[in-house]
């Protein structure tokens, strides 16, 4: 009998990417979207403030939830800092609420959060019991993977704390514009230590935390730490351009808002895939280089 899963926010660059790895493996995936559905593997949700019929969930190896508006979606104003915050919240508690009625049959509960649970903590290694920093984008995650474990106490809830990813339409989408023309540089110094990881680790860590009945909170970061120079630098000479010209904190603060330059570009956070390791998981790409070169084509 073939794997049933659920994944919400299957349209995004993850929830593409995890659809098509499931579904190459013969899996059955049912998709949740807010529009009319268009084929027999969508369903339709979200409307009217509507609960989810718990018997869509009923059966299946794991629900995913993916929901979120993008973080890299600059400046954040404050009504689209709104709508990062009920993009995530809603969907994530109306999914708990219909775990919650399935009582000891629900499947398990994937569901999304981000590396920058941790904020800005310099100096600290950080792995999954690392306490939550003081940023926006901080305080937006704690309060994200709360909603999740509405889910109830019977639930298997597996936190994702996802690290930024090393893709065109991921973190190097306004670094790639820059490199190209050459002038891209150390970002507020450049110093501070950035988490990552690749599209391809990020789906096969999925894979493996619900293949392996991981729950709780789980690091998506690649093994090895680099600094935002380390992924600049990586990128300017996949494209063969430099890395010379620098933009001071101030800068990135008035061009980009100090809630999203602190939390997405500034902040210091060594974060380690702890749980990941330990349960036997085998990075494709275990450097930030290895990760570029995955994403980037080389140019000649």
């Amino acid at each position: 009998m073939m794997d049933r899963y659920v994944i919400a926010g299957a349209s995004g660059l993850i929830g593409r990417a995890l659809t098509e790895s499931l579904q190459r493996d013969g899996a059955t995936v049912v998709r949740l979207v807010r529009r009319p559905t268009e084929s027999p593997d969508e369903v339709q949700w979200l409307a009217n403030f509507e609960p989810l019929d718990p018997s869509i969930l009923a059966g299946s190896k794991a629900v995913i939830n993916l929901c979120g508006a993008s973080i890299g979606r600059l400046p954040w104003t404050p009504a689209y800092a709104t709508e990062l915050r009920r993009s995530r919240l809603r969907p994530t508690r109306v999914l708990a609420d219909a775990l919650r009625a399935l009582g000891k049959e629900a499947p398990a509960f994937v569901s999304s959060s981000a590396v920058g649970f941790y904020g800005d903590q310099p100096g600290a290694t950080l792995d999954e019991r690392g306490a939550p920093g003081d940023t926006y984008l901080a305080r937006l995650c704690a309060q994200w993977e709360a909603a999740a474990l509405l889910a109830g106490p019977d639930a298997r809830v597996a936190l994702l704390r996802t690290a930024p990813l090393v893709h065109a339409d991921g973190v190097l989408k306004p670094l790639l514009t820059l490199t190209k023309l050459g002038v891209s540089g150390p970002l507020g110094g450049g110093h501070q230590v950035m988490p990552w990881i690749s599209l391809d680790d990020e789906v096969r860590a999925i894979r493996h935390i619900i293949d392996e009945g991981l729950t709780g909170p789980v690091n998506l970061t690649g093994p090895t730490l680099a600094t935002s120079n380390d992924l600049g630098r990586a990128l300017a000479q996949r494209l063969r351009r430099p890395y010379l010209l620098p933009v001071p904190k101030w800068g990135l603060r008035t061009a980009l808002g100090r809630r999203a330059a602190d939390s997405l570009l500034l902040a210091d956070a060594a974060v380690q895939p702890t749980r990941l390791v330990e349960s036997g998981f085998e990075f494709e790409h275990p450097t930030v280089a290895d990760a570029v070169a995955a994403a980037v084509p080389a140019r000649g």
